[in-house]
């Protein structure tokens, strides 16, 4: 057991019992040991945790000071800020600048002292994994490191409660915070509509894992406090020489997988927050929801890259499995109930049962219990789930971005997505417009042959096609009522 504790040099075999500065410590029961069974010395071996945080700044001049002001004020300050600039053409390097040198903070009558840098590496053919990188190497001294993107900011408690969950339980090796947006300064009705329906497929799927034991399928690099230690083992096992790897479009879920493989919890945080910035376009949404979901099916498919295994069964990957088969499930009948809705009115079949108003009624429950848990939910999150338009639009983007990942995967395009998502940020490329292209096509494709069937196998084809419809509708639709009436155990999100 390490005995003398130098700042900012941590060893491996470095056992100290780690407190946070911010107070309210879990009391050791080592405290109650009498001395002449090594009470004494256990006692002398506990010392607050520091923590450096590293932000990886890609062209960020108009976020990247909301980002270190709300780092700067929270209740319990980072010991250390490293901004790492990659790849920057615009003035991100000149707003750090004011941020540079020592900030003091007193909270309760606790000084804080927080020590802020900056490195341009310039030119990184690693881009964000390159900075993460960076990042790591000039903060091993430090007992955690926590990952902030430069266009996120925290709710002011968040490190405190980050900090206070990681130092009572060391079987964590990743702690996330709850991801959500803030919607105050976004303009516009498209705007708005794309930031509703990202609030709420965050805020599903932030309650998926906190109802299931607070099990993180993936350490967003929005926000996440990594324990160095793990670090060091996911390095040491994977024969790594340094945590995030080049060779995945989602390093985080990558690195998520690997913590977990050391022995460690990934865990999402019942309290910590923190406001992502939000995509506000169909070209930006297109491009971020394509990168995550072809990354999580180069997670799911086994061997598809040299040195990445590949590991459908792994725990952490169930949630994505779920996420995968709900995602053909709604694409199969949403499709499936137009093309035989359209069959059906063609040749004067159609019968209309209120039966088919269940489904929907649910859907829209589901969505109200969604809305109602969020920790900062407001009419317009209420009204999005009521209305049920918006969320049906939104899912038929997303449906868009999960076709187009999956066709990209089996066509085995070679094609970078970091850029893709890059230049659709900036307002470039046309990508996203191809699903509904496709979609319009097959509909043209399919109308065109059912027109050329004699009413005879029109029947045949519908007397078929909607008891299948049925069973899958049924299912569907109990799969929904499941989570409709599961247990929330007060989580809000």
């Amino acid at each position: 057991m390490t005995e003398l504790v130098v700042s900012h040099m941590r060893r491996s075999t470095d056992r100290v019992n780690l407190l946070a500065r911010s107070g309210g410590e879990v009391p050791d029961i080592s405290s109650l040991v009498p001395e002449e069974f090594g009470g004494r010395h256990s006692d002398q071996a506990r010392r607050h945790a520091t923590i450096s945080c590293v932000i990886p700044a890609y062209n960020e001049e108009s976020t990247i000071a909301a980002v270190l002001t709300s780092i700067l004020t929270q209740t319990r300050p980072p010991d250390a800020i490293h901004v790492v600039i990659n790849n920057t053409d615009d003035d991100t390097p000149e707003v750090v600048a004011d941020y540079v040198g020592e900030h003091q903070r007193v909270v309760k009558g606790e000084t804080y002292t927080t020590q802020v840098y900056v490195h341009d590496i310039g030119e990184n053919p690693d881009k964000k994994v390159g900075a993460l990188n960076f990042g790591y190497y000039v903060s091993r001294g430090y007992d955690y490191i926590l990952g902030v993107d430069g266009d996120t900011t925290l709710d002011r408690r968040c490190v405190e409660w980050l900090e206070k969950e990681m130092v009572t339980d060391q079987r964590i090796g990743g702690l996330s915070a709850i991801y959500t947006f803030d919607k105050s300064t976004v303009q516009g009705p498209m705007a708005k509509f794309l930031v509703a329906g990202q609030r709420a497929q965050f805020a599903g799927f932030n309650m998926d894992n906190l109802v299931r034991g607070r099990n993180m399928a993936v350490l967003g690099g929005q926000c996440s406090l990594f324990s160095v230690r793990a670090l060091e083992r996911v390095m040491y096992l994977n024969h790594q020489t340094a945590p995030w790897v080049r060779d995945s479009e989602v390093e985080d879920s990558k690195l998520s997988l690997q913590i977990k493989d050391a022995g460690y919890n990934t865990k999402i945080s019942a309290r910590a927050r923190a406001f992502v910035g939000p995509m506000t376009t169909l070209r930006a949404l297109h491009g971020q929801q394509v990168k995550w979901n072809f990354g999580g099916i180069d997670l799911l498919w086994p061997g598809q890259r040299g040195d990445t295994k590949g590991q459908p069964m792994h725990p952490n990957l169930r949630l994505r499995w779920y996420e995968n088969v709900s995602m053909v499930f709604n694409i199969t009948t949403r499709m499936a109930f137009l093309l035989l809705l359209a069959a059906a009115l063609s040749i004067d079949a159609f019968v209309f049962n209120p039966v088919w108003l269940i489904p929907p009624a649910v859907a829209t429950m589901l969505n109200l219990r969604i809305a109602a848990s969020m920790h900062d939910k407001s009419a317009s999150d209420i009204f999005y789930a009521l209305l049920v338009a918006p969320a049906e639009v939104y899912m038929w983007i997303r449906m868009g971005h999960f076709v187009t990942a999956w066709v990209q995967f089996f066509a085995r395009v070679d094609k970078d997505n970091w850029a893709a998502q890059a230049a659709a940020e900036r307002g470039r490329g046309s990508q996203y417009v191809m699903p509904l292209v496709c979609a319009v096509a097959t509909f043209v494709v399919l109308i065109f042959a059912w027109s050329q069937q004699s009413v005879g196998i029109q029947s045949a084809i519908l007397s078929i096609g909607w008891p299948v419809l049925y069973l899958i509708t049924v299912l569907q639709t109990l799969f929904m009522i499941k989570k409709l009436v599961r247990r929330q155990r007060g989580f809000t999100v």
